[in-house]
C-alpha cells in the first residue's frame, strides 16, 4: 500500500517545478512538523508503526538481518549496548551483550565482548538447540576471536577456539571464517585487535570456511580460499587478495551459501555466490555476474538475491542453486537493493532500502507470489553522521511467528531497536 504522494511524484505529466516544490514541502517541512500527515501521504496511514524497545542514553542494536532476535517464547530479545555511535570500534572498545525483557522493555547486560562491529555486532544468535534460554556470541581472548555460549543468566557454558559466523538449524554445527581478514579487506564486518596469520598471502590454502562441531568443539577446514581462487579463475583475480563473507545455511540445513570475494582496484572487489553441503561437498557457483549483494533462502534449492543479470541490469533474482538459472523477482515493485528476508511461512518478503536523496530509508513488505507491496515506514538516516562503515542499516528481521518485525535505526538521534506489529497483514 502506498499513499497519495508517491503516485503524484510518478505522474508523467507533473511539471518539474511542481514536483520539486512538492518534494521540498513534504520532505523538508511536513516530515518534522506534521509526521502523521507525512506518513499518510507516503503510506496511506497516519499511525506510527515503529515502536521502540530500547532507549538511550546508551546505544542499542541487534546487528544483521538473517536471523531473529526473539527467543522461542518471544518474551526476550538479544541486543548489544554501546557507549558511542560515531566511530568504528577499536581493539580497546567493548560492547555489552544482553537481553531486552519485552514486558517492560528493559535491557539487561549479561557480558562484555571485544569482538564486534556495527554491521553484525558480535554475531549474537539464539542457540538453535535451545532458542528459549541459550545464545551465542563472539569475543576476543588472548588476541584471538572465539565463540561463546551463554544462558540468559549470563553464565558461560562453552568457549570455542574459533568465532562462530552461522549456526546450523539443528544446533549441532556452525561455520567459522577469518574475521581478521575481514577487518582488513571489508572493514565494518571484521574485528579489530586480531592478527591474521595469512595476511601476506593472497589465497592461503589453510584459510577459508571451517565447520565446527558444537558438541565437541572440533573444527575442520571444508572450503579453502586457495580452492576458490583456482576454480575457474578470472584474469582480474591474478595477484589479488581473496576473502569470504556472508555464510548462511538453508532453512533445513542441507546446504550453505557464501560469498567468495577478491580485491579489484583500490576500493572495489569481485564476488561470486557459492553454495555447498555443510561439509564443503558439492561446491557449486550459483551466480557469477560481477555484482551480487544481499540474499535469503526461499527453500533448499532457491535463493532470493539482488544481483546483476547476465543480460545486464540489477534486479532481485530467484536463483536455482542447482544449475544457476534464475527468474526476476518483484519486477517493478522491489526496485533497489535491500536486506531481503522471507517470513517464517515464506508468504512474505521483508525488505528495506539505503538512504534516498532525502536521507530516508523505506521499510516494506511484499506478498509473495502475488507481488503486492506494503510500505511500513520511512526512517531518517543522516549520511553526515552515521554513514560509511558505522552506518545504521535497518537490517529488518522477523519474529518467530511472523507477526512482528524488528529494525535498528537512528531516526530519533541514537541507535536503537524498534518493533512493528505486522499481524494485520501477515497473520
Amino acid at each position: 500500500m502506498k499513499g497519495l504522494y508517491p503516485s503524484l511524484l510518478a505522474a508523467p505529466l507533473l511539471p518539474w517545478r511542481v514536483r520539486q516544490k512538492l518534494e521540498a514541502v513534504v520532505e523538508g517541512r511536513l516530515r518534522g512538523t506534521h509526521p502523521g500527515l507525512y506518513r499518510w501521504l507516503h503510506h496511506g496511514r497516519a499511525d506510527n508503526l515503529l515502536q521502540p524497545v530500547t532507549r538511550g542514553p546508551k546505544h542499542h542494536f541487534f546487528g544483521y538481518y538473517e536471523k531473529s532476535p526473539w527467543n522461542a517464547s518471544q518474551t526476550l530479545m538479544l541486543a548489544h549496548e554501546a557507549d558511542f555511535n560515531d566511530r568504528a570500534p577499536t581493539a580497546d572498545d567493548q560492547v555489552r551483550v544482553g537481553i531486552v525483557h519485552l514486558d517492560d522493555r528493559r535491557f539487561e547486560p549479561l557480558a562484555d565482548s571485544r569482538a564486534w562491529n556495527w554491521q553484525q555486532g558480535t554475531m549474537l544468535a539464539w542457540h538453535p538447540a535451545d532458542p528459549e534460554r541459550t545464545f551465542v556470541h563472539n569475543d576476543r581472548r588472548e588476541g584471538k576471536a572465539v565463540g561463546i555460549v551463554r544462558d540468559v543468566s549470563g553464565r558461560e557454558l562453552q568457549c570455542y577456539e574459533r568465532p562462530l559466523y552461522a549456526l546450523a538449524p539443528d544446533g549441532k554445527q556452525a561455520w567459522s571464517l577469518n574475521f581478521a581478514r575481514l577487518a582488513t579487506h571489508r572493514p565494518g564486518y571484521g574485528y579489530a585487535g586480531i592478527d591474521d596469520p595469512w595476511a601476506a598471502e593472497h589465497h592461503p590454502a589453510a584459510d577459508g570456511i571451517h565447520l565446527v562441531d558444537l558438541s565437541s568443539g572440533r573444527s575442520e577446514l571444508v572450503v579453502s580460499l586457495d580452492q576458490l581462487a583456482r576454480r575457474d579463475p578470472k584474469p582480474a583475480m591474478a595477484g589479488q587478495f581473496h576473502w569470504l563473507n556472508h555464510i548462511q545455511p538453508s532453512p533445513q540445513g542441507s546446504r550453505i551459501a557464501f560469498f567468495h570475494l577478491w580485491r579489484e582496484g583500490e576500493g572495489g572487489w569481485g564476488v561470486r555466490l557459492y553454495t555447498c553441503r555443510p561439509d564443503g561437498a558439492e561446491l557449486l557457483c550459483a551466480l557469477d555476474t560481477g555484482r551480487v549483494s544481499h540474499y535469503d533462502w526461499l527453500d533448499e534449492d532457491h535463493l532470493l538475491v539482488w544481483a546483476r543479470r547476465r543480460e545486464g541490469g540489477e534486479r532481485f533474482l530467484l536463483v536455482d542453486v542447482r544449475d544457476g538459472s534464475y527468474e526476476v523477482f518483484g519486477e517493478g515493485v522491489l526496485t533497489e537493493d535491500g536486506h531481503d528476508t522471507f517470513s517464517p511461512d515464506r508468504r512474505w518478503v521483508l525488505n528495506d532500502t539505503y538512504p534516498d536523496r532525502h536521507q530516508m530509508r523505506t521499510l516494506m513488505l511484499l506478498s509473495w507470489p502475488e507481488g503486492k507491496r506494503i510500505d511500513l515506514a520511512r526512517a531518517h538516516s543522516p549520511k553526515s553522521k552515521w554513514w560509511g562503515e558505522i552506518r545504521c542499516d535497518l537490517h529488518p528481521r522477523w519474529s518467530r511467528d511472523g507477526r512482528q518485525v524488528c529494525i535498528d535505526s537512528v531516526h530519533e538521534g541514537s541507535r536503537q531497536m524498534y518493533v512493528i506489529d505486522t499481524s494485520r497483514w501477515t497473520a
